[in-house]
């Protein structure tokens, strides 16, 4: 529940001189990108799934301070920070070669989530990266059926990311992450294997870019017990535009877009389902379910003030009685010497926030 390119023509060519081996060039670009695409998505089978109703869902949890602070999410921001190509590979740039990020978020209670990331670009191959995103439950006591203590367990989850890009144009980016999975709780285990596949738009004044990602596409290989469960898999779109004479730049990613109605289902104490909720007749409502809002106050490279607001978190969270500030998040980043740090806070509930913690930097600047 709680998840074209442009181009310019020489008077001199003839158009169709010009046009042809452009052609050429960016249709076997599409072809090796689509044959990518059809041999994850071979046997696998996409459809809207009810919300709540998938495994490893901890892949939706953003770790990086900055995303946290702009909502939860955002797919169309295009910009030096390896924290961006979790949530869409496309982001990968040769200018992030080198570059190392380290996260960390005390989620609630004793949860933690963690990532690690590394980039490195090579000449006339492309760019390639490496990631780690963790989740830790913590530590729990194991029980008999009578109540008797056996000791502790331990449970978490692993994603290692592998990511490579390509440029397909000089305003055009495809990228792809695959995603092995573990995942184990107690005695139960289990392996998956994902992707995401991701295109990234950036404007010659780079005011402008705008992604497309199709994320955790794949399955379990192996299951928990006899049961295979479907993973989040999600088509989310992203823009942002940054204003030419002021120092602000607005995101807006539309996510959860292979389910418009949102709907879960909700239990009583015994277990019973009592009824299905998120899917009311407000058509607004259910437009700003899929919608992540952020407004990011940029005066200078080194520093940066975040705004953002996931409708979705709150309609789901929040408590009618007392709604608080549920669903908004904020942040801010900064760059000493050769190292640039960023906070974010999340409202998820009135029990608490969750705060993100980031530190970046890139190799070769030392």
């Amino acid at each position: 529940m709680l998840k074209l390119p442009f181009f310019k023509l020489r008077r001199r060519f003839n158009t169709k001189m010009v046009l042809l081996p452009f052609y050429n060039l960016m249709m076997k670009k599409i072809k090796g990108v689509s044959i990518v695409i059809l041999i994850i998505l071979l046997g696998q089978h996409i459809w809207a799934q009810q919300a709540g109703s998938y495994t490893y869902d901890f892949l939706n949890l953003t770790n990086s301070a900055r995303i946290g602070a702009l909502g939860g999410n955002q797919v169309g921001l295009a910009d030096n920070d390896l924290n961006l190509v979790y949530h869409n590979p496309a982001a990968l740039s040769p200018e992030l070669s080198t570059s190392i990020t380290l996260n960390y978020v005390p989620y609630v209670s004793d949860i933690s989530i963690s990532y690690a990331g590394y980039a490195h670009h090579f000449d006339k191959v492309g760019t390639f990266g490496l990631g780690i995103h963790t989740i830790n439950y913590g530590t729990f006591d194991r029980a008999d059926e009578d109540g008797n203590l056996q000791g502790t367990f331990s449970a978490a989850e692993y994603a290692i990311q592998l990511s490579y890009t390509k440029m397909l144009s000089p305003k055009l980016r495809a990228g792809i992450s695959l995603k092995p999975i573990i995942s184990n709780f107690e005695q139960y285990n289990s392996f998956g294997l994902a992707a995401d596949i991701g295109l990234l738009y950036k404007s010659s004044n780079e005011l402008f870019s705008a992604g497309l990602v199709l994320k955790n596409v794949g399955s379990q290989i192996s299951t928990y017990n006899e049961t295979y469960e479907p993973i989040p898999t999600d088509l989310q779109i992203g823009i942002a535009k940054k204003l030419a004479h002021a120092p602000f730049r607005l995101t807006l990613t539309a996510q959860d877009l292979l389910d418009w109605n949102m709907k879960y289902k909700v239990y009583d104490g015994s277990g019973d389902e009592v009824e299905e909720a998120g899917n009311n007749s407000n058509a607004f409502d259910q437009l700003m379910r899929h919608m992540v809002i952020g407004v990011e106050f940029v005066p200078s490279k080194n520093f940066f003030v975040d705004f953002g607001y996931n409708h979705r978190r709150r309609q789901e969270l929040a408590i009618s009685s007392k709604m608080s500030t549920v669903g908004f998040t904020w942040g801010f980043g900064f760059k000493v010497y050769k190292f640039r740090f960023a906070y974010g806070s999340g409202k998820y509930h009135l029990a608490g926030s969750s705060n993100h913690f980031s530190i970046s930097t890139n190799i070769s600047d030392f």
